[in-house]
């Protein structure tokens, strides 16, 4: 496994080669690093625009050759976003590397936590929360669909509903709470008396039992979650929930 030390130094050399790039307007450190929240296992994170009429793809593979030269690169994807190109680079030694190009008309952070290095960038508000609608439909949603794919035999289809149900959940507490919604950033913030009762929905096996099982608890948790904050809707809910989410408990 990486070090902090090796980290550190690729990180150094990736800051080197950008500032000495004409083609760049402005970079940025993001995530836990431009922060000090980082810890031994952060990654590195790091953002740039590039001067108009200049294709982020031609820079990025010229970076990417230079990486691999002087670190080795095992493996890399790329996620378009918008305008923009993350690409995502692991190296030999388990390190990863998220570096986005966007052209410079577009180029911004966001958040109050990302650290210009160098040039100008538009900063922009993070996006707010899923709303709290949004969440429980998801849920209720994946009751039914849970519910429908134990009964037609499909397993793995069961599981990842019932799995999507408790973290869905588990973000509408975040919400209540005032945490992170975003990628489980939340989940370990939250108190031990919100988060023991979830452990229960957690699938043992791909039995038709355990499946019920596990969404019944999962549903329990949906209904007490909502109650909490919307008792009438929570009631309004709670019959169908109940009939495909617990009442199929122990029914072979």
């Amino acid at each position: 496994m990486f070090t902090v030390e090796h980290r550190a130094a690729v990180l150094t050399w990736l800051l080197e080669m950008a500032r000495t790039d004409a083609r760049f307007t402005g970079g940025a450190l993001i995530g836990s690093l431009a922060h000090d929240a980082e810890d031994a296992w952060s990654d590195i994170d790091v953002t740039f625009g590039v001067k108009d009429g200049i294709a982020p793809e031609t820079v990025l593979e010229e970076w990417t050759a230079a990486l691999n030269r002087a670190f080795g690169v095992l493996d890399l994807f790329d996620l378009p976003v918008q305008s923009s190109i993350y690409r995502v680079v692991l190296l030999s030694d388990g390190l990863e590397i998220d570096v986005s190009m966007t052209p410079e008309q577009d180029f911004s952070i966001r958040g109050p936590h990302a650290q210009v290095l160098f040039g100008t960038a538009r900063h922009l508000t993070l996006p707010p929360p899923p709303k709290r609608k949004y969440l429980i439909g998801w849920c209720w949603h994946h009751v039914l669909h849970a519910h429908s794919c134990i009964e037609r035999g499909k397993p793995w289809q069961a599981e990842y509903w019932i799995s999507a149900l408790r973290d869905h959940t588990l973000e509408l507490a975040c919400l209540r709470l005032g945490e992170s919604t975003a990628h489980a950033r939340g989940f370990d913030r939250l108190p031990a008396a919100v988060t023991e009762p979830f452990a229960g929905a957690f699938i043992r096996s791909l039995d038709a039992g355990e499946l019920r099982r596990a969404l019944a608890v999962a549903t329990v948790c949906l209904i007490d979650e909502i109650a909490v904050v919307d008792p009438s809707h929570a009631e309004r809910l709670r019959p169908v929930l109940e009939e495909f989410g617990i009442s199929p408990v122990g029914v072979e």
